[in-house]
């Protein structure tokens, strides 16, 4: 089972290493990182491996979504099912 996580917003140092900490501290394996900076803005896609995970899917989302908050960044994780289905046409 795989996930799929965005964020996007102001550029700062440690974005990437915040984001993996967390997934690595629920043991979710980061599988493909890609990130892009546009003069000072950040916007980052991982995938996730999510089936063997410490927790919860919804905590692993609430922790993210909380260090979002913290940041100042936008923090979304969704299944990559779902992911999936809202982009088919």
């Amino acid at each position: 089972m795989r996930a799929v996580i965005t964020v996007i917003g102001h550029d700062t140092v440690g974005i990437l290493h915040k984001v993996s900490g967390i997934c690595a501290k629920n043991n979710a394996n980061v599988i493909e990182v890609s990130q892009s900076v546009l003069q000072d803005v950040f916007a980052m896609f991982m995938l996730v491996d999510i089936s063997v995970l410490d927790c919860g899917f919804a905590t692993l989302s609430e922790q993210l979504a909380q260090l979002g908050k913290d940041l100042g960044l936008s923090i979304h994780a969704m299944h990559e099912d779902i992911f999936n289905s809202m982009h088919r046409i």
